[in-house]
Formats: C-alpha cells, sequence, structure tokens
C-alpha cells in the first residue's frame, strides 16, 4: 500500500504522530483555505446543486447531564460531492434560523439551492 502513495523510507507515520500535527493546525486557516479552494471550483465548473439539510448526530445527548443532541445544518454540493459548510443549532432555536447563517459563510451566486418543503420561509428564499 505505501508504494500507492509514495516512498516513505521510515516507514508511516503512527496515529498519534498524525494526531499531534493535526491538533496543530490552526482551524480558521484551514476554513479560509477550504472555503478559497470550494470557491475556486465553483468559480471554474459554473452552476452547481446544492442541498441544504440539517441532522441530528446520533448519540450526542446524554440524559444523564441533559445535554440534547447535537443538530447542524449543512450545504451539499452535488456536483463536488462534498460538503460545502455546515453550522451548529443553537439549542434554544431551529433550522430555520440556523440556515441563512450558513447561506451566509457561502458564495452561492449562479448555483441551485434545494431545501425540504419545512425549510422553504420567504426570510430563507430572500437570502
Amino acid at each position: 500500500m505505501a508504494k500507492k502513495y509514495g516512498s516513505f523510507d521510515a516507514g508511516i507515520s503512527r496515529h498519534d504522530t498524525i494526531a499531534r500535527v493535526i491538533c496543530r493546525l490552526k482551524a480558521d486557516e484551514i476554513e479560509k483555505a477550504f472555503k478559497t479552494w470550494i470557491s475556486s471550483l465553483i468559480e471554474t465548473t459554473g452552476c452547481d446543486v446544492i442541498a441544504i439539510d440539517g441532522k441530528a448526530a446520533r448519540r450526542s445527548f446524554t440524559t444523564k447531564d441533559r445535554k440534547s443532541a447535537l443538530h447542524t445544518v449543512s450545504a451539499w454540493s452535488c456536483q463536488h460531492q462534498l460538503v460545502l459548510g455546515q453550522t451548529a443549532v443553537d439549542n434554544k432555536s431551529n433550522e430555520i434560523t440556523a440556515i441563512p447563517e450558513l447561506l451566509t459563510m457561502l458564495d452561492i451566486e449562479n448555483s441551485i439551492i434545494t431545501l425540504d418543503a419545512m425549510r422553504c420561509q420567504q426570510a430563507i428564499a430572500k437570502k
């Protein structure tokens, strides 16, 4: 398998080493680079279909601490087969307030946006 990805004379790094490297990466710089990369993909390829949908993470709640499940809204690029952006839904709110926040983060001009019927609110459509 190593030959497929390159020559590793000292062997492939252990998971602990990889974890230490990943922990030192700055999240805001990764996010900025990712957004720039995605924007260039859309600019180069043209129109994209972006599906907006919410999901609750399984087993992310605890009854003991009364923590509710992690709920997120994400934008899926059908053309590129990847998530363009994601935002957490506030515990005291719902997806309808989180979707405009997500749309603000994305450069979606010349894209087709799909949402299920429950999220087709006037404020979201204007955004």
